[in-house]
């Protein structure tokens, strides 16, 4: 299995400090998402399609939380 790179991991600017997940493409043309309070762990892996299809969601609308939490 291939190992996710150091490098070039981007993290969005609306990110507090060490409170979000990093993403990178990698050589394979897969995605690697992970957690930036603990980098040692593995990344999730995604191949283009699935990345592009979860992006598309989020500008959707489609992840947006609810304006009250669900049993509250």
């Amino acid at each position: 299995m291939m190992e996710a790179p150091e490098e070039p991991y981007r993290v969005s600017s609306f990110c507090p400090r060490n409170g979000c997940v990093e993403v990178a493409v990698l050589a394979d043309g897969q995605v690697a998402l992970r957690d930036t309070k603990d980098r040692s762990r593995p990344p999730h892996r995604f191949t283009r399609d699935e990345w592009s299809a979860f992006i598309a969601g989020v500008k959707n609308g489609e992840f947006d939380l609810p304006s009250t939490p669900t049993g509250a």
